[in-house]
C-alpha cells in the first residue's frame, strides 16, 4: 500500500543547466524550455536546442497536462520506493509536446488501470528540499 513518506526517495540534485527548472517545481510549476530560432519546446533541461542546436532557449510554465505514453509496472523494490511496490514508472506526452519519465500516482498500479493516451495532470512529490513532479489522472477529463 503506498505511504505519503517520501523521506526516503532519493533527492535531485540541481546543476546549473537544471536550476531553473527546479525552482519552478519548489513553485507548483513545471517549467520546460522552448527555442526562440525553431519554436520546438522540449524537456531535459539543457543549455542548447536537441532540433536546431541553438542556444538562444528561453523558459516557459508548462500548462502540466499531459497524456500516457507509456509505461511499466515495478513490482520489485528500489531505494525509497519498498512501500510502494508495485509503483508505475512512465513516459508521459505533454501537451506542449515533450516527452518526459515520471511516476504515475492516485491510480492503481494494474494494466486495467493505467490506460493509454488516458488525461493525466502534474502534481508535485517533496522529496527533501525539492519537490519532483509526478502525475495523477486529470480530474476535468
Amino acid at each position: 500500500m503506498p505511504t505519503d513518506d517520501h523521506q526516503n526517495k532519493p533527492a535531485p540534485k540541481p546543476t546549473p543547466e537544471t536550476e531553473h527548472y527546479w525552482e519552478g517545481t519548489k513553485l507548483g510549476e513545471l517549467r520546460i524550455q522552448r527555442c526562440r530560432e525553431c519554436g520546438q519546446a522540449y524537456f531535459y533541461p539543457r543549455p542548447s536546442c536537441p532540433h536546431c542546436f541553438s542556444t538562444d532557449v528561453s523558459w516557459e510554465r508548462s500548462s502540466g497536462r499531459a497524456r500516457l505514453h507509456t509505461y511499466l509496472i515495478s513490482h520489485r523494490p528500489a531505494p525509497g520506493f519498498a512501500d510502494e511496490v508495485p509503483y508505475a514508472i512512465a513516459v508521459v506526452e505533454l501537451e506542449e509536446g515533450p516527452r518526459m519519465m515520471t511516476n504515475i500516482v492516485g491510480v492503481e498500479q494494474t494494466p486495467e488501470s493505467l490506460v493509454l493516451d488516458m488525461a493525466l495532470e502534474v502534481a508535485f512529490e517533496p522529496r527533501g528540499d525539492q519537490s519532483v513532479p509526478v502525475f495523477r489522472p486529470r480530474r476535468d477529463s
